[in-house]
């Protein structure tokens, strides 16, 4: 396999040396200095097949120069009370560093509500949210425990998750074709916290339908998951909604949770969103406006698991069809 594995590394690399600008000038915002790690990471999500690693990885470039997400770290959402506004209604922050090194993303899923801001805007905070992951908290990781860190945890917190949650649901699948089709292999595990009946009835019969590859990166812990999150990471960077005997996403303490405006992980994250907006060559304030991107068409397996999770939402409500109503209220496309 490792023979195997090298030589589809070889030609992914000799695919990629034919590059041309403005391609080439992308692909080297994505690789970040570690080409191969960028390969690897494409084989793997194609199962090692070359011309289809090679066709996704080129999708994505296309994708990144249509959508000018090279820029996208000098375009900060304004006013900065709007940008709090994402924060409370999108849960998602960097607690600290597994005992291996890898950055710890916590993900409020169920209390997300996704209701202040268009499908634009939310869209715009997770790529920036990526992109930084990338460009600076991954590298800044790799010179902290001195050695290349190309992934990270996420902890999957589904406190509050209910039936009627539709629209975190179509968010969440709008996140989730943009993550699986240009930033593939980026989480090591997701841990799943805090998870109610309706996420253990819908994990049931998505399960199934999932990669072996991708079924070994998920694990469901029992309530709020400390002990077995402790054997991975120290007390400190367990996610607050982790720290207690209880459950939920609410902080409970008196220091900042990992969500709000206020942490230095998203102060940090802002303020280096509009420095770099303000080092380049523009005139006059930043103007308000979210960025339209395009979003990828899902492949045919993240398809399939989106209309079982719909149809087992619509079993668990009795089969009414007020359920697909609503769900088909939700655009992408926003306002």
């Amino acid at each position: 396999m490792a023979a195997a594995s090298e030589e589809a590394i070889k030609q992914f690399s000799a695919l990629m040396e034919q590059l041309e600008e403005p391609l080439k000038t992308t692909f080297q915002h994505v690789h970040q200095g570690y080409p191969r790690g960028t390969l690897v990471r494409f084989l793997k999500a194609r199962e090692w097949n070359v011309p289809k690693a090679h066709k996704m990885l080129m999708d994505s470039l296309n994708w990144r120069l249509q959508n000018e997400i090279d820029t996208v770290l000098a375009k900060p959402i304004v006013p900065s009370d709007l940008y709090r506004s994402i924060r409370d209604t999108l849960l998602v922050g960097l607690t600290g560093y597994s005992k291996q090194g890898q950055p710890v993303y916590a993900f409020g899923v169920g209390l997300s509500t996704f209701d202040k801001a268009s499908v634009h805007y939310y869209l715009q905070s997770h790529i920036q949210m990526n992109e930084y992951r990338d460009r600076v908290v991954l590298p800044g990781a790799s010179e902290m425990f001195a050695k290349q860190i190309n992934t990270c945890l996420k902890v999957m917190d589904m406190t509050g998750l209910k039936l009627s949650a539709l629209n975190q649901i179509k968010m969440l699948s709008t996140i989730t074709a943009v993550d699986d089709l240009n930033y593939p292999e980026k989480t090591e595990t997701y841990y799943i916290v805090n998870a109610p009946y309706v996420f253990s009835a819908c994990w049931k019969v998505v399960k199934p339908l999932l990669q072996e590859r991708t079924k070994k990166k998920i694990k469901v812990l029992s309530g709020p998951g400390r002990d077995e999150l402790l054997k991975v990471m120290d007390y400190q960077s367990l996610p607050h909604f982790c720290k207690r005997e209880g459950s939920g996403s609410g902080s409970s303490s008196d220091e900042v949770d990992c969500y709000s405006y206020d942490h230095p992980f998203h102060q940090q994250l802002y303020n280096f969103v509009k420095q770099q907006a303000l080092s380049q060559e523009t005139v006059g304030p930043l103007k308000q406006g979210s960025m339209h991107v395009k979003v990828p068409t899902p492949d045919l397996e993240e398809a399939k698991i989106i209309e079982t999770i719909e149809s087992e939402l619509n079993n668990l409500r009795g089969g009414g069809d007020g359920i697909s109503r609503s769900f088909n209220r939700i655009t992408i496309e926003g306002p």
